[in-house]
């Protein structure tokens, strides 16, 4: 049942990311070149919408829906790593005129070009995983 939720609530999320151009290569040329700021009020947008939403669910002192455990939210330590890895993520979406968030929704759009970069961004994580497991830290 949790599937067929999970597949329901990411079904909307995609047609939303749709909809908000958000699955347009044309419209992040635009938001990288500073001629149509589209992209960049649906981020900004996100971004407010995220911030009351964990403001609220801290208040509420929220728990998970499928499990009904208390939502923990832990502060993170600043990492060096941090500054390598932005400059990789924000490369990697110039060059390839595509969020990694966003992908998923491209491919069931039928955009099969963009099956590469969901090739790299599951080969980045595999290989972000095992570097820092080398390194003994528990990557969750």
């Amino acid at each position: 049942m949790n599937n067929l939720i999970f597949l329901i609530l990411g079904t909307i999320f995609g047609l939303l990311l749709s909809l908000a151009g958000a699955t347009t290569f044309d419209f992040y040329a635009e938001l990288f070149l500073l001629k149509n700021p589209q992209l960049a009020r649906v981020i900004s947008s996100a971004v407010i919408v995220g911030v009351i939403g964990i403001w609220l669910m801290k208040r509420v002192q929220a728990k998970a829906l499928m499990t009904g455990e208390p939502i923990a939210f832990e502060k993170k330590g600043k990492q060096r790593g941090w500054i390598y890895g932005s400059l990789m993520f924000g490369a990697g979406w110039g060059i390839t005129g595509s969020c990694p968030g966003s992908a998923p929704a491209m491919l069931g759009e039928g955009k099969f070009i963009i099956i590469p970069v969901i090739i790299g961004v599951i080969a980045g994580t595999y290989v972000y995983g095992w570097f820092e497991s080398r390194r003994g830290r528990n990557c969750q």
